[in-house]
C-alpha cells in the first residue's frame, strides 16, 4: 500500500498531495538554492495536490498554507511559514528554534528544513524479526554511544552507522544483545529554553517529522539505517525503533509553526474549551482519535519497515495512541496495526503510560505487544536497597504474573535512559541536575537509590566493593528473571552521568559513554551472565513451574516468612520434569546464583 500524501515519483511525473481541510489556499515550493518557485495547489476535498509533468527526484520542496491566523481557536495559517511534508522521507538539513517559527508574519524559508523529493526506494526482503521474547534488548542513544569509542572512525562517531562497525558488533555478541533499540532518530527540534543555555536536544524526544531521519545521527539518511540493520542482522541482532507519536516539537500555544500546525491543527488533541490537551507533558499531543493521524503513524510504521528492514518498535507514552481522549484496549490503532501485512509480525513494545488522565496502564496492551515494566526496576531496587520485600521480589523474577498472567510480556529493566544509570543508582541518592539550567528541578526526585556511604564518587574501598557488589547482585536479578530484559547501553561496564538523572540535554561527556575508562571486569560479569541465560533458554521466556520457594535453609516458604522484612534469602526449587536448575537469592551476601538440583541449597555457580 502505496501512502496517499506526499511526494511521489511515476509515468514522468511528479505529484504532491498534502491535507489540509481549513485552508484557503495552498503553495507547492519548490527551491533552487535560495531561489523558490511557488506553484499553486489545487484544492479537492480536505486535501491540496499538485502535479508536474516531470519526474524530480532530489528536489528540495515544503509547503505554505493560507487561512484564518487565530491561535485561540486552533488556526494558525501563515503563508510566511515554510511548512514540512508530514510524509517527508529526507530533510536537506536540522531543524532549529528560533522565535520567528511563533511569530506572525516573519518568513522562515531561511531556517526551516525542506524535504527532498525520493526517487523508488529499494524494498528490503521481509524476514521474521530476529528477535524473540526473553532476549536481551539494548538500548542506545546513537550519538552518546560512540562519540568516545576509540575503535570507531571519527567520521562515523555519533551516527547510525557507528553500529554496524566490527569493534560494536563484537560488543554486542559478547554481552547477548538480541536486538539494539534505537532512541529516536526521526527529525526533532530543540525545546525552546534550550538554545538560551547554551544546550541542544541530546535524546530526540522531540519530532517534528516523523518519517524523515535526523541529520545529526542519520546523516546518510535511509540507505545509512537500513545497511546498520543488514549489518546487525548478519550479526543474528535485531533493529528495534523508539518512536515518538505522542507529540510534536510544535509544542504548546507558544510553540513553532512548522509542518502539521500550520496545515491541519486538528492532528493535535483539544479540549472542549478548545485549549491543547497535554497529556504527554510536551505542550501538544497527537489525537489517535483523527484516522488521518492514525494513517501517517501507520505509513510512517511501514516505511521503516519496507524501506529499512527494521524488526520492531517502542512507543513512547504508548497510551497517548489509545486515548480517544480516555484509554481504551479497544482502540483502533491496534486492530489496524495487527490487520496489516508488514506491521503485524513486528516486535511491539509499549511505554504503558502517560502523564494525562488514567496515563498509567501497565498490563493493558495487547496480548501479542511487550510492555516497559517498571514495577520490575522499582521492586528490585527496593530489594536490595534494604526496604523492599523478598515477595515483590520474587514475583518479579518469576514474571509479574501479577500484572501479565501466564503470557509474560514483561520488558524487565533495572535503568533506562530516563533516570539514574545503574551504577549511580547505587551511588546518588539524590539527582544532580544542576547542568540542566533548571536549578536541579527537573527529573525525578524519588529513584529508589542510594550512596552506600557517601553521595557521589569515593575513594573509600570498602564503599567502592559495596557499590561493585550491589551493581553485580542488580544485574544478575535482571538476567535470571523470566521475560524480556533490557539494558541501557553502557551499564554493563559502569557508565555514570555523575548523578545527572535527565541527561537529555546533555550532548557532552555527561551523556557521552566512556569507553576508555569502562569498568571491564564488570562487562565481563555481565557476559558470563548472558552466557547462563542462553545456556537456560525457554525456561526465562516462561516461569518454570510447578516448583517450590523455600527459605535459605530449605523449609518451603510459609505466609510468615512471605511477610516477614527480615527474609533475606530464597530458593526457588522447580519440579525436576520443568527444569534443571534451582536459583538461589541472598540479599544478605549480595548473591544471586544458579544451582544444580541434586544440590539446590549447596554449592552455586554464577555466583555475584
Amino acid at each position: 500500500m502505496s501512502p496517499r500524501y506526499g511526494a511521489i515519483i511515476g509515468r514522468g511525473r511528479t505529484r504532491f498531495a498534502v491535507r489540509s481541510p481549513q485552508a484557503s489556499a495552498l503553495w507547492l515550493c519548490l527551491f533552487d538554492g535560495d531561489t523558490e518557485r511557488r506553484i499553486a495547489m489545487c484544492h479537492e476535498g480536505d486535501d491540496w495536490l499538485a502535479e508536474l509533468a516531470e519526474e524530480l527526484p532530489g528536489a528540495h520542496y515544503g509547503y505554505r498554507a493560507e487561512g484564518e491566523w487565530a491561535p485561540d481557536r486552533g488556526l494558525w495559517f501563515d503563508p510566511a511559514k515554510l511548512l514540512v511534508d508530514p510524509y517527508a522521507v529526507e530533510l536537506d538539513r536540522r531543524f532549529v528554534q528560533h522565535p520567528s517559527l511563533a511569530a506572525f508574519g516573519e518568513d522562515t524559508a531561511a531556517i526551516v528544513p525542506r524535504a527532498i523529493v525520493q526517487d523508488r526506494l529499494p524494498t528490503v526482503r521481509r524476514r521474521k524479526p530476529r528477535f524473540k521474547r526473553g532476549d536481551l534488548i539494548y538500548e542506545v542513544n546513537v550519538r552518546g554511544f560512540s562519540m568516545q569509542h576509540p575503535d570507531v572512525p571519527e567520521a562515523l562517531r555519533g551516527t547510525v552507522a557507528a553500529l554496524a562497525h566490527p569493534a560494536v558488533i563484537a560488543h554486542l555478541k559478547k554481552i547477548g544483545v538480541g536486538a539494539v533499540e534505537l532512541m529516536p532518530i526521526v527529525a526533532w527540534i530543540d525545546e525552546r529554553h534550550l538554545p538560551p543555555l547554551g544546550l541542544t536536544n541530546a535524546w530526540g524526544y522531540n519530532p517534528v517529522a516523523l518519517m524523515a531521519l535526523d541529520l545529526g545521527v542519520c546523516p546518510g539518511g535511509v540507505a545509512e539505517l537500513r545497511e546498520m540493520v543488514s549489518a546487525l542482522h548478519k550479526a543474528g541482532i535485531g533493529v528495534i525503533l523508539d518512536l515518538v507519536f505522542n507529540h510534536t516539537g510544535e509544542s504548546d500555544i507558544q510553540g513553532g509553526v512548522l509542518s502539521q500546525r500550520g496545515l491541519d491543527n486538528s492532528a493535535y488533541a483539544h479540549a472542549p474549551d478548545g485549549t491543547l490537551i497535554n497529556d504527554t507533558g510536551c505542550g501538544n499531543t497527537l489525537d489517535f482519535a483523527q484516522p488521518p493521524v492514525r494513517a501517517l503513524v501507520l505509513d510512517s510504521l511501514r516505511h521503516f519497515v519496507r524501506h529499512c528492514g527494521v524488526d520492531g518498535f517502542r512507543f513512547d507514552l504508548a497510551t497517548i495512541m489509545a486515548r480517544g481522549p480516555s484509554f481504551s484496549e479497544q482502540a483502533p490503532i491496534f486492530a489496524e496495526i495487527a490487520a496489516d501485512p508488514l506491521l503485524a509480525d513486528r516486535v511491539l513494545i509499549a511505554e504503558p503510560w502517560d502523564i494525562g488522565p488514567g496515563g498509567y496502564q501497565l498490563g493493558r496492551f495487547p496480548q501479542n505487544w511487550l510492555e516497559w515494566n517498571d514495577c520490575f526496576r522499582d521492586d528490585v531496587r527496593r530489594f536490595w536497597r534494604g526496604d523492599g520485600g523478598i515477595g515483590a521480589l520474587a514475583t518479579r523474577i518469576a514474571g509479574s504474573s501479577d500484572i501479565f498472567g501466564k503470557d509474560c510480556r514483561s520488558v524487565n529493566f533495572l535503568a533506562a535512559h530516563d533516570g539514574f544509570t545503574l551504577a549511580d543508582t547505587v551511588a546518588y541518592t539524590e539527582r544532580h541536575n544542576n547542568a540542566n539550567g533548571e536549578h536541579n528541578r527537573d527529573g525525578h526526585g524519588d529513584n529508589r537509590s542510594w550512596n552506600c556511604g557517601t553521595e557521589g564518587p569515593s575513594s573509600d574501598p570498602a564503599i567502592t566493593a559495596r557499590r561493585h557488589a550491589d551493581q553485580r547482585a542488580l544485574l544478575a536479578t535482571l538476567f535470571a528473571s523470566t521475560g524480556t530484559i533490557m539494558l541501557t547501553a553502557g551499564d554493563e561496564f559502569g557508565r555514570s552521568q555523575a548523578g545527572n538523572n535527565n541527561a537529555y540535554c546533555q550532548d557532552n561527556a555527561i551523556g557521552w559513554i566512556d569507553w576508555q575508562n569502562r569498568d571491564r571486569q564488570l562487562e565481563d560479569f555481565v557476559a558470563s551472565l548472558a552466557r547462563t541465560r542462553t545456556d537456560r533458554g525457554g525456561a526465562l521466556m516462561e516461569f518454570p513451574e510447578p516448583g517450590v520457594w523455600c527459605r535459605g535453609d530449605g523449609i518451603e516458604m510459609a505466609t510468615a516468612d512471605w511477610m516477614d522484612s527480615l527474609t533475606e534469602s530464597i530458593t526457588y526449587v522447580p519440579d525436576p520434569s520443568v527444569a534443571s536448575f534451582a536459583l538461589n537469592v541472598s540479599r544478605a551476601n549480595r548473591c544471586v546464583a544458579w544451582s544444580e538440583l541434586q544440590d539446590p541449597f549447596g554449592s552455586v555457580s554464577g555466583r555475584v
